[in-house]
């Protein structure tokens, strides 16, 4: 057992080696970065983002994430692959894969795995990339150099909150900061081992994001073909130097992993040269001219992306990088000495070599980005920062451009402290060091302060839009959160078109369908009793909500989760009771099929009173529909076929048909108000099925209101006084439930 006198001892042995040592220091002072980087996104996701982010491709990566745990490349949904079509994936008959790489979603999956939490992953990718930026950094530079560019990217804006969202844009980075790093070091300790890192790193980025990763490698390759040819005219072709063997390696092993890209592409699309983005939109890519995606279509010229590159850029170093241009003026001094050093001869070109590779980036990055279209349509108004995806998250198709402007601000600023500090040391007497070492603490603690205020200035924005999006989505899916869901299937509602994830991304599937709960579209009758067969066995329910869902945060709704049922029978006896407001003196019902045939009637007089409920009753059985009983009055109208009576106006019911039940209520002045309910049927031979509740929504001036009219029976003060809406159904022979 060990001492306290040994552990006092081994403590302050300790102290004294990071107190006398510069490297050990500097090692000590990036751990901290490192860590702290981590921690900061991790408390940034879970605070932040809990819901995740208004950007919805956050979804595709986490269900595919969820799809590779399963052990699947693509979900085999069959006959319902419809109703449970994720965001981004593409359909090809029965089965659904993703538009995207799996490489970040592998990345994810580990901690999904590992922790049950894949945000673990988030925070291992910030560190990640800080511990990188350390290490080519100190590289070109020093190790001071290195500590304060790893804290500069740490800091940067864009980093901070594109970095604490499950998007692919970090994680590619750091892999092609591995093969930086790797590359460097492969070059400068002549290292095989090295050199295969490299070639996997490089190859597993082309593999995540293959524009970026060819955008990132540019330099890199363009010094390794010079070493190639170098060697050549000096060695001859053969036998290869040292230098070419490993460039070999790594370019082996680069190749290696674009050979399994084409074979996941030969897996999924059955082309190697067709990417799964392509399957899912052919016009959108890198180039210029016509392209699409989702009916969204630009003609992308050069001067389309002069323009929208132009003020991209612009708001990276003024909004996105680590204190804004305070932050962009540190890194062109930086760079400025940098090449001063270089053009000089200060160094050897074995130093030089990592500063004037990552110097590169600052021209293959900004000009590759001109050929992809993406840049465009982050930017809603161009002119708007505060407009678009931009606005949450910056240009984040330029994100490895804050490698170059991290270490070059660092240089900056380390330059800046050296000339000061030299300065006051030249001007100073001996006796007076304490007082040039405070004034050269309070100097620092100054220009952090400065700096922090500059970067939480740029923050505040997007903190405050992504806060906002986040109060929204807690709003959304509290009844969710309240629900104990076990063998549960969940039908979602369409706002954006038949998604799943788009916009409920927090509502996702497992790659197996067989969470405790299964989501699935709302979609219609077919769709709606299909997935109800394929799932017989788990309670059904309804989320849905009252008002209009947008992208602005701050439009809310207020949403209700509704347990269903499937009631059957030879015939399906209903009523339906609404609340009769003020002002009402008449009523009218009607009843509809989805293919448009319809009856209607008026509700007599003397039972539409103002204050009371008025009941109407209507049956389903036969392959038919009718209003049943007094509650239709006299004098019922049908287009379904000649005259009708009121206990004999009926609508034909097809095997899988929507059923429209209307109230609608006219005041004195003419204004209308109506109970609208959408029934989904399916008739199998002498039986009839419903599911039950029906969709309920209360519509002033209108007869359809969409979500804007959906009836909420927990929350009264969303409708106008008097209102009510209450459903019964009752089957016989052969009446069941499930």
């Amino acid at each position: 057992m060990v001492d306290r006198t040994t552990l006092a001892r081994t403590a302050t042995s300790a102290r004294t080696r990071i107190r006398e040592d510069p490297a050990t220091r500097a090692r000590v002072a990036a751990a901290l970065v490192v860590f702290a980087a981590g921690v900061v996104t991790f408390l940034t996701a879970t605070g932040l983002f809990p819901y995740h982010s208004s950007n919805h491709d956050e979804a595709v990566y986490l269900q595919q994430a969820g799809l590779l745990l399963d052990g699947q490349l693509q979900l085999f949904a069959g006959e319902i692959a419809g109703a449970v079509h994720p965001w981004f994936f593409v359909q090809d008959g029965g089965r659904l894969y993703p538009k995207y790489s799996p490489v970040p979603s592998a990345m994810y999956a580990v901690s999904m795995a590992l922790f049950d939490e894949p945000r673990v992953t988030l925070a291992a990718v910030s560190a990640g990339n800080a511990a990188c930026i350390y290490a080519l950094a100190s590289a070109a530079f020093d190790r001071r150099v290195g500590v304060v560019a790893a804290a500069v990217f740490a800091a940067a804006p864009m980093a901070l909150l594109t970095g604490a969202v499950f998007l692919p844009y970090a994680p590619t980075t750091f892999l092609n900061l591995l093969f930086a790093v790797a590359y460097v070091r492969a070059t400068r300790r002549e290292s095989r081992v090295y050199a295969t890192l490299a070639g996997v790193a490089v190859g597993l980025a082309f593999f995540a994001r293959p524009f970026t990763a060819v955008l990132f490698a540019a330099p890199f390759i363009a010094h390794a073909l010079w070493t190639v040819a170098a060697s050549a005219r000096t060695r001859g072709a053969w036998p290869p130097g040292e230098a070419v063997v490993r460039q070999l390696h790594t370019a082996a092993l680069g190749l290696a992993f674009v050979g399994v890209a084409l074979a996941y592409n030969t897996h999924l699309t059955g082309d190697p040269l067709t990417f799964p983005y392509q399957a899912f939109a052919p016009q959108d890519g890198p180039g210029f001219g016509y392209r699409e995606i989702l009916g969204h279509a630009e003609t992308y010229t050069p001067a389309v992306a002069l323009e929208t590159n132009a003020y991209g850029l612009w708001y990276l170093i003024s909004r996105w990088f680590t204190a804004g241009l305070l932050g962009t003026a540190a890194a062109v001094a930086g760079l400025a000495v940098a090449v001063r050093r270089w053009w000089t001869g200060a160094v050897a070109d074995r130093e030089r070599l990592p500063g004037v590779l990552v110097a590169g980036l600052l021209v293959t990055v900004p000009v590759g980005n001109l050929f992809f279209w993406g840049t465009h349509n982050l930017l809603a108004d161009v002119t708007d920062p505060t407009d678009g995806i931009v606005a949450q998250f910056g240009p984040f198709y330029h994100f490895d451009l804050l490698v170059p402007l991290s270490i070059f601000a660092a240089v900056g600023a380390v330059a800046g402290w050296r000339l000061v500090r030299d300065g006051l040391r030249e001007r100073g007497r001996p006796d007076r060091g304490r007082v040039v070492r405070a004034l050269l603490v309070a100097l620092a603690l100054s220009g952090v302060l400065l700096a922090g205020a500059a970067n939480a200035a740029v923050l505040d924005g997007p903190v405050e839009r992504s806060a906002a999006y986040t109060d929204k989505y807690d709003r959304a899916y509290a009844p969710v959160e309240a629900a104990d869901f076990e063998d549960a299937l969940v039908f979602l509602p369409t706002p954006y078109g038949d998604w799943l994830n788009h916009p409920f991304q927090y509502l996702r599937n497992d790659g197996a369908l067989e969470g405790d709960a299964v989501y699935a579209l709302d979609r219609g009758p077919e769709s709606d009793f299909a997935v109800i067969d394929r799932f017989p066995n788990r309670t059904l329910h309804r989320y849905a909500y009252r008002g209009l869902w947008t992208g602005d945060p701050t439009i809310q709704v207020t949403p209700k989760l509704e347990a269903l049922e499937v009631r059957g029978g030879e015939r399906l006896d209903a009523e339906t009771t609404v609340g009769v407001p003020a002002g009402v003196d008449r009523a009218t019902v009607r009843l509809e099929n989805e293919a448009g045939d319809y009856v209607s009637a008026p509700v007599d007089a003397g039972r539409v009173e103002p204050g009371e409920d008025l009941t109407v009753a209507w049956s389903v059985d036969d392959g038919a529909a009718r209003l049943t009983g007094p509650a239709a009055g006299s004098g019922a109208r049908t287009t379904a076929g000649g005259d009708a009576s009121a206990s004999d106006a009926a609508v034909p019911v097809a095997e899988t048909d929507e059923l429209l039940v209307l109230v609608r209520l006219t005041a004195f002045d003419g204004s209308t108000l109506t109970y609208r309910q959408e029934v989904t049927v399916r008739t199998d031979g002498d039986r009839v099925e419903v599911i039950w509740p029906p969709d309920r929504s209360v519509c002033p001036l209108v007869d359809a209101c969409d979500n804007r009219g959906t009836y909420l029976p927990d929350h009264p003060e969303e409708h106008p006084s008097g209102v009510s809406f209450e459903t019964n159904v009752s089957a016989t022979a052969g009446d069941s439930e499930r």
